[in-house]
């Protein structure tokens, strides 16, 4: 009689824990499975989903909100606002989540208090991800973007026309450095001979350091060619504090202000500049970064920089770069770019800005920091 009494115990004990975790949602809808963790939505950070390992289903994702029970008999680790983290088996009574942890006993915590829950191997692999950020090596968490545009006519008209732009980003929390290039060119063989009617070329480097919270150092080099400006190289070397005006998983606002030193050559532009010519001056820069996820699939960014000149006071530039990208696939978004530099004292007879508006495919590798 025990032993039918013990076997039986045993067996119910089996079933428990062959059914698995359980989640109960608002529709009163159940799924079994095993929990691997609550966290922000991998393509839209700006809603909570809790993925639960179903066996006949795979990987099911549901909205955190649409969550109202939670039984679990395995361990779980759950994130509190108040950054404590507790571990053990969980329960739902009353609309709060009862962890049975090893070392205090019951824990009672209301589910708006929850940041995020994650079983025993996900934890794992979210706690070596923070180490590698904390120590990480110089080729680790790079992510970047290319773009591509370019536009062909034949027939009547014959032109050629693209643009190219590539960014990379690695960032810590502790800092992050920047590799960026733009290059446009275009040609038009419509009439003999062949001309080359755009060709310009823009990139650089830029290292953030974070000091707070809130403050930054940073500092930066940049290079530029335009043929049409008769520019062979505009080189800027500068740097200077920065200030995290906002800074949340969807949107960046960074202010930043210092100095740098500007050497330019010039070409002649024959008739009415006829020797090379070159500028070496000190210039103050001050600008604004702006990064937002629109939605799930949309993203926005803008840099803006303005240069006035320290050595010939009343001269400046500035340069203006925004774009919009639309997700087609995780890898793969549809972008639109806008562009514009200007100075204020360009050779002779050239103008001071040039635009540039272009569209087509962008690139991503990586996590998405762009």
């Amino acid at each position: 009689m025990r032993r039918s009494a013990f076997c039986l115990v045993v067996l119910c004990l089996l079933g428990v824990s062959a059914r698995g975790d359980q989640v109960t949602l608002k529709n009163g809808d159940r799924i079994t499975g095993t929990i691997l963790k609550v966290d922000a939505k991998p393509d839209d950070k700006t809603k909570t989903v809790l993925l639960i390992k179903t066996e006949f289903a795979g990987d099911v994702m549901v909205q955190w909100d649409a969550v109202t029970s939670i039984v679990a008999p395995e361990p779980l680790h759950l994130m509190l606002k108040d950054g404590q983290t507790v571990v053990g088996p969980v329960t739902t009574v009353d609309g709060k989540f009862e962890v049975t942890t090893a070392t205090t006993g019951e824990v009672a915590a209301p589910k708006n208090a929850v940041v995020s829950v994650r079983n025993d191997a996900e934890q794992k692999a979210h706690d070596e991800e923070a180490e590698r950020l904390r120590n990480p090596h110089l080729l680790d968490l790079w992510s970047g973007l290319l773009d591509t545009g370019l536009s062909l006519t034949r027939g009547n008209s014959s032109t050629l026309s693209y643009t190219l732009a590539a960014k990379a980003v690695r960032e810590t929390p502790r800092d992050k450095i920047s590799v960026y290039t733009r290059a446009v060119y275009a040609t038009d063989d419509t009439t003999p001979p062949n001309r080359t009617t755009a060709h310009a070329i823009q990139g650089g480097i830029r290292a953030d350091l974070n000091l707070s919270e809130r403050m930054f150092v940073f500092a930066f080099t940049d290079f530029e060619y335009d043929q049409f400006q008769h520019l062979d190289l505009r080189n800027v070397l500068g740097g200077g504090p920065g200030y995290h005006m906002r800074k949340t998983a969807n949107t960046t606002l960074d202010l930043f202000g210092g100095a740098d030193y500007e050497q330019e050559y010039f070409s002649p532009n024959p008739p009415l500049v006829l020797t090379s010519t070159t500028r070496k001056t000190a210039e103050i820069v001050v600008g604004e970064e702006f990064d937002a996820k629109v939605n799930g699939r949309t993203s926005f960014s803008e840099k803006f920089s303005f240069f006035p000149n320290v050595s010939n006071t009343g001269e400046y530039r500035f340069q203006l770069d925004a774009s919009a990208a639309t997700k087609l696939k995780t890898w793969l978004s549809w972008q639109v770019t806008y562009s514009e530099r200007y100075i204020s004292n360009p050779l002779m007879g050239l103008k001071g800005n040039d635009q540039l508006l272009s569209t087509g495919l962008r690139v991503n590798f990586g996590k998405a920091k762009l």
